[in-house]
């Protein structure tokens, strides 16, 4: 080549494995202008052209518009600040893909039907204000009123999810789940009387946290029996029964043993509700901390001791 070579179309096609029909596209858009006209008014490139259409191609392969492509060439736009905006434009593609994914692979998992399917595609799609907003609106229904200035700021905060700017895909199955289950209304009933019951203990010296202190005394009491195999129907399970009722003695107001072993028995059994432990699971999930200690375990035999022990 000595840099005045001309191309016909078909030359220049066959030089650069495009076709015909693609070069002639571009060159009616500008992108790749011929450098001259044979006699018979047929398009001429020069060399310049294989390297113009190889920027092109390459462009066109990373999702640059043609417009985009087109000022580039004709250096009204830097090339890198059009790598940025693409790369920008990348990500949120990437984001809403994997949230695609998530939700379908929740339908596979889950055998969900097509309204849940919809509602799982629409808290997938939340913006980070209104994800805000629908955790916002669980917060206040379960907390609002109760209690006094900040008691619960810290609990308030520890049962809030942060979705990250780029989460994986168990992260964004989590959030929809999370999302779906704080718009059950029996569930935000549930939560709201726990912090009530809770704001009760704490006005008779009990600390602020939610039903943490309760399932705590749970959990110290019964987990060596738990651990040891004792059936919570047997009789070694008395004085772990009559230590348990003794340490949450300051939560009831019961007026005799059977109504506090009732009172308590209701409270464990809101405690051990499937669906506080999966919410806080959820929630581990997504701001990337450790999974929690399932207390299952204890409150189980914590509640059939307790039935086992109830008058008729």
């Amino acid at each position: 080549m000595n840099g005045h070579t001309l191309y016909s179309i078909g030359e220049l096609a066959r030089l650069t494995g495009t076709t015909v029909k693609t070069i002639r596209f571009y060159s009616d858009r500008g992108l790749v202008p011929p450098a001259d006209r044979s006699p018979a008014g047929y398009r001429l490139y020069g060399e310049g052209a294989v390297a113009r259409l190889d920027l092109v191609r390459t462009l066109r392969d990373l999702g640059v518009d043609l417009a985009s492509i087109r000022k580039v060439m004709d250096r009204e736009l830097a090339l890198p600040e059009v790598a940025a905006a693409h790369a920008d434009a990348l990500d949120v593609q990437i984001r809403v893909l994997r949230q695609r994914r998530a939700v379908l692979s929740a339908v596979a998992k889950r055998g969900a039907t097509p309204e849940e399917t919809h509602l799982m595609h629409r808290l997938a799609k939340l913006s980070e204000i209104e994800r805000h907003q629908l955790v916002g609106d669980f917060l206040d229904d379960a907390f609002g009123g109760v209690g006094t200035g900040s008691m619960f700021t810290g609990a308030m905060r520890s049962m809030t999810p942060e979705l990250p700017d780029n989460p994986d895909t168990e992260q964004v199955q989590a959030w929809v789940e999370l999302a779906e289950l704080s718009q059950d209304p029996d569930f935000r009933a549930l939560v709201r009387q726990l912090v009530q019951e809770q704001t009760a203990a704490y006005a008779q010296g009990s600390p602020p946290m939610p039903h943490g202190d309760l399932a705590a005394i749970v959990r110290d009491q019964t987990a060596p029996a738990v651990a040891a195999g004792i059936e919570p129907v047997s009789l070694q399970a008395d004085p772990i029964v009559s230590v348990l009722m003794t340490r949450c003695a300051h939560l009831l107001d019961g007026r005799d043993d059977a109504e506090s072993r009732r009172q308590l028995l209701a409270r464990l059994k809101r405690v051990n509700d499937p669906r506080r432990e999966r919410y806080l699971s959820l929630l581990a999930v997504i701001n990337g901390w450790p999974a929690p200690e399932s207390l299952r375990p204890v409150l189980d035999w914590s509640v059939h001791a307790l039935h086992a022990r109830m008058r008729g």
